[in-house]
């Protein structure tokens, strides 16, 4: 029995398309917006944050689509209040027709998700005209709203409830 140091060389299986089990994610990834580059280096950027919300806005300018996750503005706010307090920095100063706003938001609930665009958009169009500051202060738009979930503590029912006592 001799052991030989050439290696034997096996072909290779043939591989069909038809041969081959492609699986699909179960949550495949969202389609992204490409934006041409003369685009994104004009676009003006603001990070919004409110409880657990948080949103990445870019303005550009344009007509005034806003659009958030890839969905109409409307379609994705459906009550006008949470309407009016997206669009509240652009009202205030006197913006409205001039950007597109794209919004990337995620996390918490409607109402903090539209507390952070707000916050997201005035920080972008503080970033565009430092001017507008005193105006977007005056109106209260650039204070972060800090409440947050406060954390249920170990040893009791909630973050404040405890488990009934008992004497006897």
């Amino acid at each position: 029995m001799e052991q030989s140091n050439e290696s034997e060389q096996v072909p290779a299986p043939v591989v069909t398309p038809d041969s081959v089990a492609v699986e699909t994610p179960v949550h495949a990834p969202k389609p992204r917006t490409k934006i041409p580059a003369a685009e994104a280096a004009a676009a003006l950027l603001g990070t919004g944050r409110r409880r657990e919300a948080i949103a990445r806005v870019r303005l550009i300018a344009g007509t005034g689509r806003i659009s958030i996750n890839n969905r109409p503005f409307d379609q994705y706010f459906p009550r006008e209040t949470l309407r009016l307090l997206v669009k509240q920095p652009l009202i205030v100063t006197q913006q409205l027709g001039k950007y597109d706003v794209l919004v990337n938001a995620e996390g918490g609930g409607l109402a903090g998700q539209a507390g952070a665009v707000r916050l997201g958009i005035a920080r972008a169009l503080l970033q565009g005209d430092p001017a507008l500051k005193a105006t977007l202060r005056g109106a209260g738009l650039l204070t972060r709203d800090p409440r947050m979930k406060e954390r249920k503590k170990y040893g009791q029912k909630g973050a404040r409830k405890r488990f009934q006592w008992t004497k006897r």
